[in-house]
């Protein structure tokens, strides 16, 4: 059975709280999104970065994301208590183009996320 419309609108704005954090260079937002203990994975300029969401939180934090970065959120699924949001970014920091899988879970009614996992463009890797 598909999902309400009402709780994809709730899943586009626990994902915005993402594109927030990296759109203004502030983890703070984030930081409302994520739990504790949610993870990473993903390459970074061809390193592997993986664990605490905390690596995602320095990067946001020290990297601003330039006046050209852009986003787009799209629900890849909405299965009761699991969604999958899908964002694309363009120009974060200047030069580098992702797309991030989300995986959320609804705990005590809201939407938190409880891993990351990305792919930096090839053409946007700095050698």
């Amino acid at each position: 059975m598909r999902s309400p419309i009402a709780e994809y609108a709730a899943v586009e704005a626990a994902a915005m709280k993402f594109v927030k954090s990296v759109a203004e260079g502030n983890s703070k937002y984030a930081k409302e999104l994520f739990t504790d203990d949610a993870v990473l994975f993903g390459y970074l300029d061809g390193e592997l970065e993986h664990g605490s969401i905390e690596q995602f939180y320095h990067n946001v934090d020290t990297v601003g994301a330039g006046d050209d970065f852009k986003a787009r959120i799209d629900i890849v699924s909405i299965e009761e208590s699991v969604a999958v949001v899908r964002v694309l970014e363009e120009k974060w920091g200047g030069r580098i183009d992702f797309t991030d899988y989300l995986l959320l879970m609804k705990m005590n009614g809201e939407w938190k996320c409880v891993a990351k996992a990305y792919n930096q463009n090839s053409d946007t890797i700095k050698k």
